[in-house]
């Protein structure tokens, strides 16, 4: 592997090598077809403890696909995925949870009729004796609530229903963490939410990455992404077409390479030459 600077160049001259960091999750090849649909194709992807990558890309690029694969709900049809530098497979979102691996997908997931902790224990409650231990539980969620800083919510008893659209995102989130995960991956976090819930979503996941845990975030919103993102990965039509630093980056350029696969603005180096990209922001 290349050593590189955090923006993607040589190290000066002089200067000791800086070994990167072993990704959590590393992508090699992975295909995935549907018949003789080919719904990825070789995607090559590094996800690195404590960063958020962007997965960004048009409609029908793979996005959801990807994901999915890497959630266990779908088995890639080839390739390698590699978790801490050892090879697995995932055959279930189970398995996938087992590593520590939570998707928070765009519907939430939350049961409107149930409370908070209720919903963040949904299939995982505690029991004592064959009862239901509900003072454990609430501690449990009132301190992951706390260690994520969301205050916005008045009662860890309040049903999900009577929450807004900002509040029922960072309870899933904080529903994700709860399980000590590694890798939250996020499906369009911030979709339908208004400026100021949409402030604090951002928030959250930046918070997230602070704690040392991997956030994949897919999104169509450019200025969201630039907002929180350290590396943004492009797919179009089922290809991984870049994976840079944002900071190397414009939104000009991602609108190009989700549109057409390339930049208007030169070459881009291959995928594979982009996973290290120095510490997060």
């Amino acid at each position: 592997m290349d050593l590189v600077t955090p923006s993607g160049q040589e190290p000066a001259a002089g200067s000791p090598p800086r070994q990167a960091p072993t990704p959590l999750l590393r992508l090699r090849g992975l295909s995935k077809n549907f018949g003789p649909v080919q719904a990825l194709s070789g995607v090559d992807l590094d996800i690195t403890a404590g960063r958020v990558t962007a997965l960004a890309g048009d409609n029908g690029a793979g996005k959801s696909v990807l994901i999915k694969c890497i959630a266990g709900i779908h088995p890639p049809s080839s390739g390698e995925m590699w978790w801490a530098g050892e090879r697995v497979d995932l055959g279930s979102p189970r398995d996938a949870a087992h590593l520590g691996i939570e998707t928070v997908y765009q519907d939430l997931a939350l049961c409107n009729n149930l409370d908070i902790v209720e919903n963040m224990f949904l299939g995982r409650e505690r029991t004592r004796r064959f009862v239901l231990d509900e003072e454990s539980m609430e501690h449990s969620a009132l301190d992951t609530l706390k260690s994520l800083a969301v205050t916005s919510v008045r009662s860890i008893r309040q049903p999900v229903a009577s929450l807004s659209g900002g509040q029922r995102q960072s309870v899933a989130i904080a529903k994700a963490v709860l399980w000590n995960s590694k890798l939250v991956i996020m499906d369009e976090p911030t979709a339908a939410l208004g400026v100021a819930q949409t402030t604090m979503v951002l928030e959250l996941v930046r918070r997230l990455a602070d704690r040392g845990v991997a956030v994949l975030v897919v999104s169509h919103n450019m200025n969201d992404v630039f907002e929180v993102a350290d590396r943004i990965a492009v797919l179009h039509l089922g290809k991984m077409v870049a994976v840079r630093p944002v900071s190397e980056l414009d939104r000009q350029v991602v609108v190009d390479l989700m549109t057409t696969g390339r930049s208007t603005r030169g070459a881009l180096r291959s995928p594979a030459a982009e996973q290290d990209d120095g510490p997060a922001r």
